[in-house]
């Protein structure tokens, strides 16, 4: 257990160092043109709100200085009915606040490692162009704060993650959220918009254990999670938990997968997704049944609600679902339609 933990802090102590960088390539016209925006002058302190909710659309607003301000929290919390375990957090939550901007938009980003906290942190964000994603510019112990600013030039949507060294552990603890960086105008307007986080954890019981679990390497190691789960928990999205909406509104989900190991099926029985954003950029599927997101990728998917009635989320890996939390509910209220779907007596 010693000897592997060490190797693996070595192999993160490298990776950290490089972590998850966004080099577009000479040719990338569209990141050019959006290096040549201007920010208005103005600045804004983005209020950020915990999962499933995020901060309202950018819209047709010009580009501004976008300032952000994360903390980085180790707490105990409910990873299950009955089970508890210590996870690492930006702000409190897992996943992390979503963060919200668009193209063109300077963005100032504050970084507090909180003064109760044992170890230090970092934060890499996939939207970012420059070394480590920020990790290099962020490393902060307990008690202290960093600072860094960059340009959104790509529009997507991107995961963040702390990326100290183990690399592995932190993310598995809860070290990751999602940051949207929304095109010129915005995106299409929507009726309701959620943000869903999946996530496997390792712990020295098994699944449905009660009481404190600690983190179990060896099982990290060997990608043999005891939980799958959305945001955190096995009922973050059940339960008084569940998502809403009404008949005839159109859905949005930004989903993203912090992995550290499994890669998601991301599904909603009963619904097929209108439109799927692919891997969070700007080429659009549509008529998906299920998405494929990798650990440290995401996706913006979108559907119609025409029939009333509870859906179920899942990863259609489908033991992870019903045996190891991957679960979740959107429950949808209004008339029946009986033209779309009927059951007969």
């Amino acid at each position: 257990m010693r000897k592997s933990f060490f190797i693996t802090a070595l192999l993160s102590a490298v990776i950290s160092m490089n972590s998850c960088r966004q080099n577009p390539s000479a040719g990338n016209s569209a990141a050019a043109d959006t290096e040549k925006i201007v920010a208005d002058g103005s600045s804004e302190v983005q209020k950020l709100v915990a999962p499933p909710f995020l901060p309202g659309p950018v819209g047709e607003r010009a580009a501004k200085k976008v300032i952000i301000k994360l903390e980085t929290i180790e707490k105990t919390g409910e990873l299950a009915d009955g089970t508890q375990y210590h996870f690492w957090t930006f702000n409190g939550t897992v996943p992390g606040s979503f963060i919200r901007a668009r193209v063109g938009d300077d963005i100032e980003l504050h970084l507090k490692n909180n003064e109760n906290n044992t170890f230090p942190h970092n934060i890499d964000l996939h939207a970012v162009n420059g070394p480590g994603g920020g990790a290099e510019a962020t490393f902060v112990a307990p008690g202290t704060e960093k600072v860094f600013n960059f340009k959104a030039l790509n529009p997507g949507l991107y995961v963040y993650h702390c990326a100290t060294a183990p690399v592995g552990m932190h993310i598995a603890n809860g070290m990751y959220g999602l940051i949207l960086i929304e095109p010129e105008g915005g995106l299409p307007k929507v009726d309701r918009e959620y943000y869903i986080m999946q996530g496997d954890f390792y712990t020295k019981g098994k699944f449905g254990d009660k009481g404190l679990q600690e983190f179990d390497m060896d099982k990290a190691i060997a990608e043999h999670p005891d939980y799958v789960v959305f945001n955190g928990n096995t009922g973050a999205l059940l339960g008084d938990n569940e998502l809403q909406a009404k008949v005839g509104e159109t859905v949005r989900f930004y989903v993203g997968n912090g992995g550290p190991n499994l890669t998601s099926s991301f599904h909603v029985i009963g619904e097929i997704f209108d439109k799927v954003y692919m891997e969070g950029g700007n080429k659009i599927n549509e008529n998906v049944q299920t998405t494929v997101i990798p650990p440290g990728g995401a996706s913006i998917v979108e559907f119609k609600a025409t029939v009333p009635g509870e859906y179920v989320i899942v990863d259609h890996a489908i033991f992870r679902a019903f045996n190891k939390g991957a679960l979740g509910k959107l429950k949808v209220s209004g008339a029946e339609n009986p033209a779309v779907y009927k059951k007969n007596q």
